[in-house]
This record gives C-alpha cells, structure tokens and sequence, in this order.
C-alpha cells in the first residue's frame, strides 16, 4: 500500500504543467509547493493504512468477548468491511481538505513575493544585461575554457619533457662522476694528469703512423729496385736472386 501511494504522488507530481510548478518557489526553498502538499497527502494515508487495522483487531478483541468462534468470524468481517468505509471516508474527506491548505500554502505561505531575491539572483538586479550581453559572455567563457584545457594540456606535455630531461641530466652525472673517478684513479696511480696523457697517446700513434708510412715507402723503393737487379742479369738466377733477397730485407729492416 505504501509503494502504492507513493508511486501515484509521484504520477501526480510529474502530471503537473511546468507553469504552475512554480520553479522561483522550488529554487528557494528546495522543493515546489505542489511536491510539499502531495508529500502531505501521502503521509496521511500511510498513517491511515497503518492505524485502521490496529482499530480494527481492537474493536474485534472487545466486542467478541465471550461469543463463540463463529460470531468472532462474523464480527472481524462486519469490522473490516467498516474500516474500509471509513477509510475511504477519510480519504476523500482528507483530499477535499487538501486541495483547500495547497491553495492557502501555494498563495500564502510557500510563495516568493516579487522583492525577495536568491542570493545568486542579487547581481542580476544590481547590474541588468541584456540577452546579446549574456551570449557574448557565454561565448568567452566558452573561449577561456577551451584556452584553459589547451594550456593545461601543453602544462603536462612540459612536465613530461621536464622528466626526461631529468632522466638524461641523471645519466649525464652518472658519466661525469664515472670520468672523475677514472681520473682519480690514474692520478693515484702515478700516471701524471689525465688529459696530458691522452694528449701524449694521441702524439705517439701519429708518430707510429709516420714511422710506418716511411717504412713502406723504404719497402716499396726495395722492390723497385729489385726489379730492376732482376732486369741486369738473367744469367746468373740463383746469385741475383740471393742479393735480391738480402737488398730486400736490408731496405726494409732500416
């Protein structure tokens, strides 16, 4: 019965046109007069439902005292058949009451007078704009909010960059500690400074560079030469060939 009751208070509620919802009221205080009344009215029944069978098993337990079983089945229907007439007695009784008090709440005491003003509504009496005015200010703050989100997104697109950054820059140290303890290391070691032996490395392969061009142009000069001994004298192979060789390897070794 009580899902009933308020199943139809709410298909009343929502039957009502939006005009006579009367919205200023419902924003002030939270919920429109109609709602309130029919709110009101569903209490009421529920009350009703829940005390009528109490009167009744009451009224049964003191008439039938005394009296067989039967008279007691006949009496606890005659009653409930009464508390149903009674009921919706009430009801309707009620519901004319109703309609009545919603008029008197609805126009007296749950109205807004012209001159009373939401908190949030002041401004709008304190300084009037036009309709043109108000779109022009939705447009810009439509404006700054997209321009908020935009500078919001290049924010962590920042913060991202910012932390690889951070990454590399910790790599980075890691190298430098790494050099500064190689260079302590070969200072402890008594190898002199670290720089200035890489520098005296470097001198001493373009030396060993030099030196081994100038050997193979020697090398090549010796063949050149023995070609040319091997030219002279065809006659004598096995001698020629044995001066060739120690030419050769005498060119080549100095």
């Amino acid at each position: 019965m009580l899902m009933d009751v308020g199943g139809e208070v709410d298909a009343e509620a929502d039957s009502l046109p939006p005009s006579s919802l009367k919205l200023y009221e419902a924003q002030f205080f939270g919920f429109t007069p109609q709602t309130c009344m029919l709110r009101v009215y569903g209490a009421f029944q529920d009350c009703l439902c829940d005390i009528l069978p109490v009167v009744e098993k009451v009224c049964v337990r003191q008439l039938s005292k005394g009296g067989s079983d039967a008279a007691e089945e006949l009496l606890r229907t005659r009653a409930r058949e009464c508390s149903r007439k009674l009921q919706q007695f009430l009801e309707d009784r009620f519901k004319q009451l109703s309609e009545r008090m919603e008029a008197l709440l609805v126009n007296r005491c749950l109205s807004v007078p012209p001159n009373v003003l939401l908190p949030e509504d002041q401004s709008h009496n304190n300084f009037p704009q036009d309709l043109q005015e108000v779109l022009r200010l939705e447009s810009s703050l439509t404006d700054l909010q997209r321009a908020y989100e935009a500078e919001v997104c290049a924010r962590q697109a920042l913060l991202a960059e910012l932390e690889e950054q951070k990454e590399v820059q910790k790599q980075l140290d890691g190298i430098l500690t790494w050099v500064r303890e190689l260079q302590a290391a070969w200072v402890k070691e008594g190898n002199g400074n670290f720089s200035e032996s890489f520098r005296l490395v470097d001198s001493q392969g373009e030396l060993s560079s030099i030196d081994m061009d100038s050997k193979l142009a020697q090398f090549t000069v010796g063949l050149t030469d023995m070609r040319h001994i091997v030219e002279f004298d065809m006659t004598s192979t096995k001698a020629w060939n044995c001066r060739v060789v120690t030419v050769t390897t005498w060119r080549f070794l100095s």
